[in-house]
C-alpha cells in the first residue's frame, strides 16, 4: 500500500481545526499515524476479488452445505467514519466447486475494509461468494456493533445490528435457509 501524504496533511488540518496543537508531544505524529491507519482500515479498495481467490476453487463432488462461522470482521460507518465489529458467517451450497476454505473470510476482510453500511457489506458478500463458486445458493449473516450508536447518537452499549442476505436455494427454499440459521444457532455460546 503506498502512503498517501495528502491523508496525512487532511489530519492535520482536522487537527487544528479542532483546537489542538498538532505540535505538542502526544500529537506530533498523530497525523502520519491516523493516515497510515485510515489506509489500511479502507484497504478492501485496493484489492481485487479474482486476487483474493487466486485461483483457489476446486472441483468436489460435495452438494451440501458449506458454512464458515464467526468471522471476525471490522468496518467504518459511511456516515460517521466510526467502526463497527462483529462476526460474519458465510454459507454457500456447491454446484460442482468448492472454494479454499481461507478465501472467505478473506473475501469478508476485502469488502469490510471500505466504508459502507452493514446492509451493503451483507449483500457485497453474498454477491461475491455467488460469483467465484457458482454456488446454487448462498447465505450470510453479520452481527455487529456500532461505535456510531454506542458513542454518540442514542449511547445503547448493549445493542447490536443483525443483517442477512440470501440468494438462489437460501432464499427461494424456506428449508434450506431454515437449515443455515439454525446451525448458526447450534453454535451459539
Amino acid at each position: 500500500m503506498r502512503y498517501n501524504a495528502d491523508v496525512e496533511h487532511q489530519y492535520l488540518e482536522i487537527l487544528k481545526a479542532l483546537g489542538e496543537d498538532p505540535e505538542r508531544d502526544g500529537l506530533r505524529d498523530t497525523p502520519k499515524r491516523a493516515a497510515a491507519a485510515m489506509q489500511f482500515l479502507t484497504s478492501g479498495y485496493t484489492q481485487k476479488l479474482e486476487d483474493i481467490v487466486n485461483d483457489a476453487i476446486f472441483e468436489s463432488e460435495m452438494d451440501e452445505m458449506v458454512i464458515v462461522r464467526d468471522i471476525e470482521m471490522y468496518s467504518l460507518c459511511e456516515h460517521h467514519l466510526l467502526p463497527f465489529t462483529g462476526r460474519c458467517h458465510v454459507a454457500y451450497l456447491p454446484a460442482g466447486k468448492v472454494i479454499g476454505l481461507s478465501k472467505i473470510p478473506r473475501i469478508v476482510d476485502m469488502f469490510a475494509r471500505r466504508l459502507q453500511i452493514q446492509e451493503g457489506l451483507t449483500r457485497d458478500i453474498a454477491l461475491a461468494v455467488e460469483q467465484v463458486t457458482g454456488a446454487r445458493g448462498v447465505g450470510v449473516v453479520i452481527e455487529s456493533r456500532h461505535m456510531c450508536m454506542m458513542m454518540r447518537g442514542v449511547e445503547k452499549q448493549n445493542s447490536s445490528m443483525m443483517t442477512s442476505m440470501m440468494l438462489g436455494a437460501f432464499r427461494e427454499d424456506p428449508r434450506t435457509r431454515g437449515e443455515f440459521l439454525n446451525l448458526l444457532n447450534c453454535g451459539q455460546r
